[in-house]
C-alpha cells in the first residue's frame, strides 16, 4: 500500500509539472484558463482562485488544463463568446502561440531532469559497482542466445559490432543502440580473441536479455519476512555454499538448485563468519505452479557517486541528455519492430517503479523522477492526434499553409489517435498484469 501511495504521489508530481507548463505559457499568451486538474473523473477537491478552478480528481493517471476556446462545448472554439472572451480564447491566438502552449507541457517534463539530476549527483547516487567494471561474464544462462552463440563464463567482452565497451554500462547502451540488428562480439577468452555472433532479436536490450551476467557471489542481501529462508534462520550476509546436492558457485546457481527440490525439504549450507552451518528449509510455491521461492535477495556492491556543485550540474546534464537519446532510440526501434512490444510498461509498472524508489533515498527518488519525466515528455511529443505532439502538428499545418485543418479532418484524426492510444494502453496494462503474475520476465 505504501508503494502504491508513494508511486501515485510521484506520478502526480510529473503530471503537475506537465500541466504547469501548459498553464504558465497559456497565461503568458493571454489565454483564459478555466480549469487546472490533476487526475480525471469525479472531483475530490475543488477550489476557484481568480478565473481558474483548480481540482484534484479521483483517477490519478493524468491531468488537464482546460482553456477558453479549446475543444468543443459552450466554452470551446465553436461556442458563442463575447468580443472580450474571443480575444482571450485559445482558438483566437496565432498558430505559433498555440504551438508554444501545447509544447510547454512536454518540454517542462524534459527540463525537469536538468534540475533534479544535478541534485541527485550532489547528494550522492548509489549505483551497482559492476556497471563500471570490465564486462567479464560470470554466468551464462543455459539455452539463452548468449549460450547458443558460444559465450562461456570468464569471457570478457571487448567490442560490440566493432565499438569498444569498457564496462557493463557501455555494453548495455550499445545493445539498445543495436536493438533488432545482428550482433558481433569480440571477446577475450584465456588470452585469445574470439568473434561470437548473435542473430537479430527484438528482446536483446541488455546483456541479461542475452543470458549474460556479471559474476555475483551467492551472498544474501535481504530476507523476505515469513518466507522459508527467514523462518529457517538464514541471515543477511550469509554466503550460500550448497543447496541439496548442488554446489553453489554463484547467485545464478541458486534458482536451478531450488527448483530441483520441487518443494521438498532441502539442506542449505552457508558460510557465516568463517563457519559452515546447515539449515533445512522447504521452498514455497510461487505464483506459477513450477516456480519455487525461498525469499532471499542478493547482496549487491554499491558505489556512491557524489560530485561538487559544478561537476554535479555537468554530470546531471550529461545523464539527462543520455536518457533522452536512449529513450528516442528505444521508441524508434519499437516502431520499426526491432524492439519487442513486451517492453512497454503501463501505469501499474510506473507506480511500482516510482513507489519502490520513494522508499529508498533522495537520490533514487530524484533519478526515477527524472527518468519517468523524460518518458512522459517524449511520449507526449509523439505526432499522434490527441497527444500534444498531434496538436503541435495541427498548428504547424496552419502556420505553414495559412489555413487550419477542417474540423471534420481534425475530428477523424483525433478519433484515430484515440483508438491508437486505447490500443497502446490496453497493451501496456496487459504487459503490466503479465509482469505481476510472472508471465513476462524483465
Amino acid at each position: 500500500m505504501v508503494t502504491i501511495v508513494a508511486g501515485i504521489i510521484m506520478l502526480g508530481i510529473l503530471v503537475f509539472i506537465h500541466e504547469l507548463g501548459h498553464f504558465c505559457v497559456a497565461k503568458m499568451a493571454g489565454v483564459k484558463v478555466l480549469k487546472f486538474s490533476l487526475g480525471f473523473g469525479p472531483r475530490l477537491v475543488s477550489r476557484k482562485w481568480g478565473e481558474t478552478e483548480y481540482m484534484i480528481c479521483a483517477v490519478p493517471l493524468g491531468g488537464y488544463v482546460q482553456m477558453l476556446g479549446e475543444g468543443s462545448g459552450e466554452n470551446g472554439e465553436t461556442g458563442e463568446l463575447t468580443a472580450e472572451e474571443r480575444e482571450r480564447s485559445y482558438a483566437a491566438k496565432s498558430p505559433a502561440k498555440r504551438v508554444a502552449i501545447v509544447a510547454a507541457g512536454p518540454l517542462m517534463n524534459l527540463a525537469l531532469p536538468f534540475l533534479v539530476l544535478p541534485l541527485a549527483f550532489l547528494v550522492g547516487v548509489n549505483m551497482p559497482a559492476f556497471l563500471d567494471e570490465r564486462p567479464c561474464i560470470g554466468y551464462v544462462v543455459a539455452d539463452s542466445s548468449g549460450a547458443q552463440a558460444g559465450f562461456a563464463s570468464g569471457d570478457c567482452i571487448e567490442t560490440i559490432n566493432g565499438e569498444a565497451v569498457p564496462n557493463w554500462s557501455e555494453a548495455n547502451k550499445k545493445l539498445i543502440a543495436f536493438a533488432g540488428a545482428p550482433l558481433e562480439f569480440e571477446v577475450l577468452r584465456n588470452g585469445e580473441r574470439l568473434r561470437l555472433r548473435v542473430a537479430a532479436d527484438a528482446g536483446h536490450l541488455e546483456t541479461q536479455g542475452l543470458g549474460l551476467f556479471p559474476d555475483q557471489e551467492a551472498r544474501i542481501g535481504g530476507l523476505a519476512l515469513g518466507m522459508p529462508a527467514e523462518a529457517a534462520g538464514l541471515r543477511k550476509g550469509d554466503l550460500i555454499k550448497q543447496v541439496g546436492e548442488e554446489p553453489i558457485r554463484s547467485w545464478y546457481d541458486l534458482r536451478i538448485a531450488i527448483q530441483k527440490g520441487q518443494g521438498e525439504a532441502q539442506i542449505v549450507v552457508v558460510e557465516r563468519e568463517g563457519e559452515l552451518l546447515e539449515f533445512t528449509l522447504t521452498a514455497q510455491r510461487g505464483q506459477r505452479d513450477d516456480d519455487y521461492l525461498i525469499g532471499i535477495a542478493p547482496a549487491q556492491d554499491l558505489v556512491t557517486k557524489r560530485y561538487g556543485l559544478v561537476a554535479s550540474v555537468k554530470a546531471g546534464a550529461e545523464r539527462t541528455i543520455e536518457l533522452i537519446e536512449l529513450t528516442i532510440v528505444f521508441i524508434q526501434k519499437l516502431f520499426s519492430g526491432n524492439v519487442s512490444a513486451k517492453n512497454i510498461g503501463g501505469p501499474i509498472t510506473v507506480v511500482q517503479i516510482a513507489g519502490q524508489a520513494a522508499q529508498t533515498d533522495l537520490a533514487a527518488i530524484l533519478s526515477v523522477l527524472a527518468f519517468l519525466s523524460i518518458q512522459l515528455g517524449i511520449l507526449n511529443l509523439l505526432p499522434i492526434p490527441i497527444l500534444d505532439g498531434g496538436h503541435i502538428i495541427f498548428n504547424l499545418f496552419e502556420l505553414i499553409f495559412r489555413r487550419p485543418l477542417s474540423p471534420r479532418t481534425r475530428e477523424i484524426a483525433q478519433q484515430i489517435g484515440l483508438m491508437l492510444l486505447i490500443l497502446l494502453m490496453v497493451l501496456a496494462f496487459y504487459n503490466d498484469i503479465m509482469r505481476l503474475f510472472g508471465g513476462i520476465k524483465g
